[in-house]
């Protein structure tokens, strides 16, 4: 029987440089109030959540990708054609196929890099960012572009009094290369498929093929409305604050790391109550800087955890070497914690 050659690659992987795109517009609460009955202070209380950014016609999926990833590459001090593959996790990329993984690597000037996407929803940064580690260590791609890119207002029912606020755009992008010592920990994933009607689209795309719209949801116009996430908040507040949480505390025990000694928090950035909830009961110190981009960025789902960390090291409030616990969670019900070592 012939023997395979086993696979070299680097000792061990690490992120090398962070890069994010927030759309132009930036959308206040007023503008969410002109067709849902709420207020200013009742999202504030809720969420957290003062604005979040659209996209425009213009600024696509791919073309956010291209501009996030600009600044992570350059940020990694590589040029793209060194980039040996591409994983985008979106829900927003509404072809089927092809990955739209393979027309960004193709704008960026990759030298013909695997490319593909992942749909795991607001824990896609994170199965992106495992993968991408599996890739260096095993040999496959010396350099891994991880993204996360959301046009998640596409996907917003705007009559929605629970979900209308939530949601924002944008991309978040990581390049991931050979480290010398380990820099990024243990995965700790998985996912609750018996919860997953918490977190869902509201109507299959084949609905409209078979063209009986007589059971498909209506706006106030009495159009058919185009699918939308919606969700149970209760209940995915509750899973998220206390499952999540020994879930993050799993990767810390994954990666040797105690509380005392984590510099960052960043957590998917879906409300500020979440967020604060999560710390309580992780019982985080005080000196943990904690991510909250979600105040002024909503929730971009796979975006969220790169442009967050994008956000902390660029103002300054997080810095190269520190040590940062990063937990993506949300539809599936997935998730997915691991520890690294910021850029």
């Amino acid at each position: 029987m012939a023997k395979i050659k086993p696979a070299k690659g680097a000792p061990y992987a690490r992120i090398l440089g962070v890069g994010g795109y927030r759309p132009t517009r930036v959308v206040p609460n007023e503008v969410i109030l002109e067709t849902i009955d709420s207020s200013d202070e009742w999202i504030r209380s809720r969420s957290g959540i003062e604005t979040r950014h659209w996209a425009s016609p213009e600024e696509t999926v791919a073309a956010m990708s291209v501009e996030a990833s600009g600044k992570a590459i350059a940020e990694a001090g590589i040029d793209a054609g060194q980039i040996g593959a591409v994983v985008v996790s979106t829900v927003s990329h509404f072809k089927q196929t092809p990955a739209v993984a393979t027309e960004i690597a193709d704008l960026l000037g990759t030298d013909k890099a695997a490319a593909f996407d992942i749909s795991a929803g607001c824990a896609g940064f994170g199965y992106g960012l495992t993968l991408a580690k599996g890739m260096v260590v095993e040999g496959s791609a010396e350099y891994v572009l991880v993204i996360g890119v959301e046009r998640l207002s596409d996907l917003t029912d705007l009559e929605d009094r629970a979900t209308a606020f939530l949601f924002g755009d944008g991309a978040g992008a990581v390049v991931v290369g050979p480290s010398g010592e380990p820099a990024i920990g243990p995965a700790v994933w998985g996912s609750e498929g018996d919860k997953s009607e918490t977190i869902k689209q509201t109507v299959a795309w084949d609905r409209f093929r078979i063209g009986d719209v007589s059971e498909l949801p209506l706006d106030s116009a009495g159009n058919v409305k185009f699918p939308a996430i919606t969700q149970e908040g209760q209940a995915v507040f509750r899973w998220a604050v206390f499952e999540m949480a020994k879930v993050a505390q799993q990767a810390l025990d994954a990666a040797g790391i105690t509380s005392d000694e984590l510099d960052v928090f960043i957590p998917h950035q879906a409300n500020v109550r979440i967020i604060d909830s999560m710390v309580k009961t992780l019982k985080l110190p005080e000196h943990v800087t904690v991510a909250r981009d979600v105040r002024t960025t909503g929730n971009t789902s796979a975006a969220s955890i790169p442009l967050a960390m994008e956000r902390l090291l660029a103002t300054g409030e997080a810095k190269s070497g520190d040590t940062a616990l990063v937990i993506g969670f949300g539809a599936g019900l997935a998730y997915a914690a691991t520890v690294v070592t910021l850029p």
